[in-house]
């Protein structure tokens, strides 16, 4: 049976400085007034989601994601041009879980009692070979030291108790395929010790009974079809996975899975499909731009409603419907936005897309 899900992050509404203060307070237990705002911001964010009948959401990531997890590491210098390994990076001691997580697990009880019912959550982690991109000085080691922090990361956030369980690990891998990156050339060590990283991690989630999901944004680079624990395999709309017949016979031979992805996270890509639908003649490049560029002026001064941009139900159905006639049910664990929704104009416009999402595989 297929699922809904998101991939987390959201437009963020509030005072962010105290939010930010708040989640590094929260993560080191201090009870101060900005860690009870970061944990009301979360949970009510999260409730957000299971009201819109989100089956497993993420939880709210409201911060850079990458960032936040390197700022759980031990043995880094933060310099001009990124990270720089010190020693060994390793996971700190005073606070190892993401929290975020900690506070979902801390308020499982009152999840569970608002929301009318026990709850999943989707915990998502920048993966070894993206956080990597933050290290001007790397060797073919580098995906092995980081994801072995990760793979602790991990499972130090896989909870499960009477109210509500983490059931999907998602690595997320946003820079995978995209680069022409010599560390992972074929044949390379550094290949192997990205797969076999990326293994460690998917297994450490899997021993502990959650599923696994790799987000990718470009599945040019075949790699992630040998990880033997990843189990979901989620892409942008319209990514040529979806449309190879190769995928189908891949699907069957490794026994993996797909996340269909439903609606686009791009919303300028969602303003210019409505002005080069709503148009009676074709629109130079510029003039798309232009209009691009006069419409977000006109949201910012609440002078046009965005929803009116958000793909309709009809158009994720038709989405959900080709992925399902191209590769069967079966083969579809998980259907939702193809990636976060942070650059949405507003929080209220990310909820009703969730709420189409979700209601598109509640009714297929």
């Amino acid at each position: 049976m297929i699922r809904s899900c998101d991939s987390g992050s959201m437009p963020f509404v509030g005072d962010s400085a105290k939010f930010l203060v708040g989640a590094e307070q929260f993560r080191l237990h201090q009870r101060e007034e900005s860690a009870e705002y970061f944990e009301k911001c979360v949970v009510e964010s999260f409730l957000d989601k299971l009201g819109v009948k989100l089956e497993v959401p993420n939880y709210p990531q409201f911060r850079d994601m990458s960032e936040m997890l390197l700022s759980m590491m031990d043995g880094l210098e933060k310099i001009d041009a990124g990270y720089l390994e010190t020693k060994v990076p390793s996971l700190n001691s005073d606070g190892n879980q993401i929290p975020e997580v900690l506070a979902i697990e801390q308020n499982s009880q009152i999840i569970q009692e608002k929301a009318n019912n026990t709850f999943e959550v989707r915990v998502c982690v920048t993966g070894p070979y993206t956080l990597a991109s933050f290290f001007p000085y790397k060797d073919e080691e580098i995906f092995s030291r980081l994801g072995n922090v990760v793979a602790k990361i991990v499972e130090q956030n896989i909870f499960s108790n009477k109210h509500g369980k983490t059931s999907l690990i998602s690595v997320d891998e946003p820079l995978f395929g995209l680069l022409d990156d010599p560390l992972i050339d074929f044949g390379s060590k550094g290949r192997e010790n990205l797969l076999d990283t990326w293994e460690t991690i998917f297994h450490k989630a899997k021993s502990k009974n959650a599923q696994t999901m790799l987000h990718l944004h470009s599945t040019a680079n075949p790699l992630f079809w040998e990880i033997p624990s990843l189990e979901v395999i989620d892409s942008h709309v319209d990514d040529p996975i979806t449309k190879m017949k190769k995928t189908g016979e891949l699907l069957e031979s490794k026994d993996k899975f797909l996340k269909a992805s439903v609606t686009v996270n791009d919303f300028d890509l969602l303003i210019k499909n409505k002005i080069v639908a709503d148009s009676k003649e074709k629109l130079a490049e510029s003039n798309i731009n232009e209009k691009i560029a006069d419409t977000w002026t006109q949201i910012n001064h609440g002078l046009i409603d965005p929803i009116i941009f958000l793909d309709t139900v009809d158009t994720m159905k038709n989405r959900l419907a080709n992925v399902v006639e191209r590769f069967g049910e079966q083969r579809i664990l998980y259907s939702g936005p193809e990636c976060g929704l942070k650059g949405y104009p507003t929080y209220q416009n990310a909820i009703e897309c969730l709420r189409r999402a979700s209601s598109v595989v509640k009714s297929f």
